[in-house]
């Protein structure tokens, strides 16, 4: 069984093995098998992986024998973060599957997907797939595939290390709640050989999240990590979503440094060691980022929301950095995509060769005020867009590409529906705060208006 719903514009998430359940292994297998012929894999290799979800080890086995009776053959990293997939696709040059729901509750799991040298896929793709899958299981390969299993977590942090300048750096306190998740995996390998004063939150894999849910962008989930790190004195704190793709990051004072500000820091790094370079970001990133490239003599180029078109992006105009507003981070030198710890190395890097504090460092690219991303449940999407390009239609450029996006001179307006789940995302940005929230209130207001329609 497989509701077609599940098929997302990046992935597949949906709930299994629970009440209200989207799919189950048969629905796994059909997608095996299918994943098998969209990339014709019979007599061919692809690597998988899983997090650390109740449901892993059976929807892994199922999509393995889907595959494998289709002529595929696996070979298996086991428990891994999603952006270890993507060092595992990148090393071996294989189709690459990946066996989480990410930041989801509990009771889902799905899959992420990439092309050798851990590539794109398309959402017209993913389409096909789900289209495959619907028909079934069809009739099996002559010869079944092959099933083999390694480990390559060693080699997943050496490369990591082999990216970023760690030597001489100045001794580090350093936060790190991984939720219950993947990056409770691989954390001491990639962090552990440094020589920082780690304190660790919620390392221990555990996909009932009975601490906090691994979604790092509701603010509810980092007051954890934010206490921890003004009780040790920490110069900052680390925290991860479920898969740890994602980093969040914390300064010193426990305040929450806004993703755009992390990916300006980064972004003015990499163009100091490649002048000219291209940066790409999403349609909701702050301001702040193509200011900051600019003044360091780079391109931005800007990505509809969601790994996939910036994945597409990176390889497009070889860009040697991208950030999006959720903490996604992509880097040119690990096959242009997205890796929490290798961002979380970076900000380590740049506090640990200097003596800037981390709000100091974030300091440098203040002057815009972000309302956070504020979800809202509706019964229908395209009447609400509608009522807000209405709205505001005469009060700044309005582009419907990825939702709504209103520019103003100094602000910006975003309403669009989530790639994952089934809600509306505000984004609201401006010079100042009275700005932002006057916006802000605004377009809440017009959203929850159609709440009734």
């Amino acid at each position: 069984m497989i509701t077609p719903g599940i098929v997302k514009a990046n992935d597949i998430r949906g709930i299994i093995g629970a009440p209200g359940a989207e799919w189950d292994l048969d629905g796994v297998r059909a997608v095996g098998a299918a994943f098998a012929r969209v990339f014709s894999l019979d007599g061919r290799e692809f690597v998988m992986g899983r997090d650390m979800r109740v449901t892993g080890p059976a929807v892994a086995a199922a999509f393995a024998e889907g595959a494998r009776a289709q002529g595929a053959s696996v070979v298996d990293i086991g428990l891994a973060s999603t952006d270890a997939l993507w060092y595992a696709s990148g090393v071996l040059g294989l189709h690459g599957v990946q066996f989480t729901a990410s930041h989801n509750p509990a009771e889902y799991n799905g899959v992420k997907f990439c092309l050798p040298g851990a590539a794109a896929v398309t959402t017209q793709t993913l389409r096909d797939l789900r289209d495959l899958a619907l028909g079934g299981l069809p009739a099996p390969a002559a010869t079944p595939g092959t099933y083999r299993s390694i480990d390559i977590l060693d080699g997943y942090a050496a490369h990591l290390h082999s990216l970023v300048d760690l030597a001489g750096m100045r001794p580090l306190r350093v936060v790190v709640d991984a939720g219950n998740g993947m990056a409770g995996h691989t954390t001491p390998a990639v962090l552990g050989s440094l020589g920082l004063d780690l304190i660790g939150l919620y390392l221990d894999l555990d996909g009932t999240f009975p601490n906090h849910m691994p979604n790092p962008l509701i603010p509810e989930n980092l007051v954890d990590a934010q206490a921890a790190v003004r009780e040790h004195g920490a110069d900052v704190g680390l925290v991860f979503d479920g898969d740890a793709d994602r980093c969040f990051i914390v300064d010193e004072h426990g305040d929450v440094v806004d993703p755009s500000v992390v990916t300006a820091l980064i972004a003015t790094e990499e163009l100091h060691r490649e002048p000219g370079g291209t940066i790409v970001i999403n349609t909701i990133t702050s301001r702040a980022v193509g200011e900051a490239v600019a003044a360091s003599g780079g391109t931005l180029v800007i990505s509809r929301v969601g790994h996939t078109s910036v994945k597409a992006h990176m390889a497009e105009h070889d860009a040697i950095f991208g950030g999006e507003h959720s903490a996604h981070y992509y880097f040119r030198d690990f096959w242009g995509a997205d890796t929490g710890m290798l961002a979380a190395l970076h900000v380590l890097a740049m506090l640990g060769h200097g003596e800037a504090t981390m709000s100091e460092l974030a300091a440098r690219f203040a002057g815009h005020v972000g309302s956070g991303e504020i979800n809202s449940t509706v019964p229908a999407v395209a009447p609400v867009l509608e009522r807000v390009r209405q709205a505001f239609a005469g009060r700044g450029d309005i582009e419907v590409g990825d939702g709504v996006m209103v520019s103003g001179p100094d602000w910006w307006v975003s309403v669009r529906p989530s790639n994952t789940e089934p809600l509306l995302r505000l984004n609201v940005e401006a010079r100042d705060e009275p700005t932002m929230a006057t916006l802000r209130d605004e377009t809440l207001s017009i959203i929850e208006g159609g709440t009734d329609e």
